[in-house]
């Protein structure tokens, strides 16, 4: 039988070594795995985070090695292509950073080397390249060694298990395939909480056999996500010799372009939010309690399901979403940038995508990419896309494709109509236009394409510790990020059609590459942040709407000092009613809406205790008036080449204060712009070539772009609700002040409208 043992421990690690060592070094860092390199550079900002190719070794003895004829090393995840080297000699190159792969050692000796190199460098085959988001480099999942018998269940198929289990639902039975990879003659078994209820055997090459679970308990979401496990031993000559087991759950579903998602024959709404797997100080390497945490905080917040970006996950957190029933779109690091020499690898991570996720009752959806055609699609983009929608399909009958869209792509594009339904990622009322844009454009969608299901696939705003009484766009407040959830929520709830929406994001996390809200190197559209110590207020905006369990949350208790006479306190419950008191004193009882958000108006004199109450619940917060706002949650424009007050503000005139898109509407206002982005390009693609680090804005390369109108016309639609000077703060060191103050006198001899 198999044996398994994790060899995480005692590794050495270099940055410098330029080859694989011959011998164990004596002068390399001592680490256990799992570990990245970009732990901290990743995360501090200025998109100078190291990408290149570090080494670990390992001595391992042959004592060290589990019993077995065969010895497999088995690596969970390295970023983001892996070579190892067993005793001088190459054994395998692995390009894929997110997914299981194996390799078999050969002539093993008393004492041996083993070497692994992980290379996180940039390079035009790979994905992801360009994306919102750190790519760590490292050997940041378990590393094992697996002894088995010279028979055994197949470990060289695309890391999968060895054993697939497909059941379907036939009225109160559900008929399950089991298939082993394998040859021989296989038993398998159907276990219902550690007790066998089913048996049967086949043989020959992958053999499968089917039986019937008679008054089977279906998985069914959150409620009850009810898991069997099938078993299989290979047998020779009436001995069982390998046996592998893997966990699978009896459901059905479909998705109507009307009613959205329906699990077991039941509407069950996809309301939830997307999930980057990283952590502050420990990057990518996550431990199982790491995961455990996400699930809670998501299971809290009362989300039926996770998109998983933009990547494979760890099969721990798999394996909780099956525990904890939530519905998962899972998908490849297909992202951003169309690389046509990529397509083999786009091809390789969705074969491992599939093959070693299969069995999850959790996973619904297989993601064929996420906002990959920007500035149109080309020939050479659909391929790819009809490529892996009909490898989906061949590899797995029982899920559905999809795709994430983005704004500026026309609903009309034919890559939207490849996958068998569709999302979209919008951010109206943040980088463009307002948020009640949201549902009319989906809306425009439905009326013109109403047999193809749409969906939300990314939507959010960004908050940080900054607070404010008059929130507004692109202010980076706790209050504008509870103004705009709310605002979805509501459009969201309006709408039973959308197959699924996804927050984006559940977590704040790593984008090195981004400068925005007075924090370097961080996206911070998170319910949550970084750390997981604080639960921002838009957090229990869906923990209201989503969890049914009793909760009042009075939102903004950081924000204390405040100027105005009458302030505005709002509470989030989903209870019948909640009463708000101040200082003891009601200030009124208000019953529950359509939306579960109660807003009051409260008199701010001196310092007030609020307390709101809803039947046995509570909770409390302070206010106090002053007379001059307090600073320290106001966000400073610390870093900035220019001053606000260095900007000529002329009446009836644009400034670089003014939004893109209202300059973007005058003739004279996009000769301007239209200028600019050209510029820019030139600027940053100079930039490059001095120093190698100008040709990203936020992690997205403008190398090799070509200036398109449909381009520029489709950028400014994106983040029309920028001003100039904030997103210039975005792409540091490429605008000076003086480029700044020659766009701003142009603007200023350009009336408004």
């Amino acid at each position: 039988m198999r044996n398994i043992k994790i060899i995480n421990d005692n590794w050495l690690f270099s940055k410098e070594a330029k080859a694989a060592p011959a011998v164990l070094p004596t002068d390399w860092e001592q680490k256990n795995l799992p570990y990245t390199w970009n732990e901290k550079d990743g995360q501090d900002g200025g998109n100078d985070y190291y990408r290149g190719k570090c080494f670990f070794a390992k001595s391992l003895s042959k004592a060290d090695l589990p019993e077995g004829e065969e010895i497999y090393l088995q690596f969970d995840g390295v970023n983001s292509t892996a070579e190892v080297f067993f005793n001088g000699k190459s054994l395998i190159v692995h390009h894929g950073g997110y997914s299981t792969f194996r390799v078999k050692l050969d002539d093993i000796k008393d004492e041996n080397l083993l070497v692994v190199s992980a290379d996180n460098s940039p390079n035009n085959f790979v994905y992801p390249q360009m994306a919102d988001f750190t790519f760590y480099g490292g050997i940041y999942r378990d590393v094992s060694a697996i002894g088995v018998p010279k028979k055994h269940f197949d470990l060289d198929y695309y890391g999968a298990p060895g054993i697939n289990a497909t059941p379907t639902v036939k009225g109160n039975n559900a008929e399950v395939v089991a298939k082993a990879y394998c040859e021989g003659k296989v038993r398998f078994e159907i276990l219902d909480a550690g007790k066998v209820i089913l048996t049967a055997e086949a043989e020959g090459e992958n053999p499968e056999a089917k039986m019937t679970i008679e008054n089977v308990h279906l998985w069914n979401g959150l409620s009850d996500p009810y898991l069997y496990t099938l078993r299989a031993v290979l047998l020779d000559d009436g001995k069982e010799i390998d046996e592998v087991s893997t966990r699978f759950g009896c459901r059905y579903f479909e998705v109507d372009p009307e009613k959205g998602f329906i699990l077991n024959g039941k509407e069950y709404p996809l309301r939830g939010v997307s999930r980057h797997q990283d952590r502050k100080d420990i990057g990518n390497a996550l431990l199982p309690e790491h995961h455990k945490e996400d699930i809670e905080l998501i299971k809290e917040v009362g989300a039926t399901t996770i998109r998983l970006a933009h990547y494979q996950h760890s099969q721990v957190f798999y394996d909780l979403c099956d525990e904890y029933g939530l519905v998962l779109w899972a998908e490849i690091p297909y992202i951003s940038k169309h690389m046509p020499d990529g397509f083999e690898n786009t091809k390789t991570q969705m074969k491992e995508l599939i093959a070693q996720n299969y069995n999850h009752p959790s996973i619904f959806f297989w993601g064929l990419s996420n906002e990959i055609s920007i500035a149109g699609s080309d020939e050479s983009l659909i391929n790819n896309h009809k490529m892996l929608n009909d490898l989906c399909h061949e590899m797995d009958k029982t899920r559905l494709t999809t795709i994430a869209a983005v704004t500026m792509c026309s609903i009309d594009d034919p890559y939207v109509h490849i996958s068998d339904i569709v999302s979209y990622n919008h951010y109206f009322g943040w980088y463009g236009g307002k948020t009640d844009m949201n549902g009319p454009w989906f809306d425009n969608f439905h009326a013109k394409y109403p047999k193809l299901p749409i969906g939300c696939s990314e939507y959010g705003c960004e908050a940080l510790d900054w607070h404010t009484s008059t929130p507004t766009q692109g202010d980076y407040t706790e209050e504008y990020q509870s103004f705009y959830h709310e605002e979805l929520i509501k459009q969201i709830a309006d709408r039973p059609y959308l197959w699924a929406t996804h927050v984006w994001n559940m977590f704040d996390f790593a984008a090195d590459a981004r400068s925005e809200g007075g924090e370097d190197g961080m996206n911070h559209k998170g319910l949550v942040t970084f750390d997981r110590k604080y639960k921002k207020d838009s957090f229990y905006a869906y923990k209201a709407w989503l969890n049914p369990e009793p909760m009042v949350h009075l939102c903004s208790k950081k924000y204390i000092d405040r100027v105005e006479d009458v302030t505005k306190v709002t509470v989030y419950s989903n209870c019948d009613e909640v009463e708000l008191f101040a200082n003891g004193v009601s200030v009124g009882k208000q019953k529950k809406g359509k939306y579960p958000f109660f807003y009051f108006d409260v008199k701010n004199v001196g310092e007030t205790t609020l307390k709101a109450v809803a039947g046995d619940l509570s909770d409390e917060s302070t206010i106090r008036k002053v007379d001059t706002p307090n600073e320290a949650y106001i966000l400073k424009d610390e870093g900035d080449v220019i001053n606000w007050f260095e900007i000529n503000t002329p009446d009836g005139y644009f400034s670089i204060n003014d939004e893109l898109g209202q300059i973007w509407a005058t003739t004279k206002g996009k000769m301007v712009l239209l200028g600019v982005v050209i510029g820019l390009v030139k600027k940053m693609k100079s930039k490059k070539k001095n120093d190698g680090k100008g040709g990203d804005i936020m992690g997205f390369s403008l190398d090799g772009v070509k200036v398109k109108p449909d381009m520029i016309k489709g950028l400014f639609k994106m983040i029309s609700g920028f001003s100039i000077k904030r997103a210039a703060s975005m792409v540091k060191g490429i605008f000076s002040k003086e480029d700044l103050l020659e766009i701003n006198a142009k603007l200023n001899k350009i009336k408004k409208k």
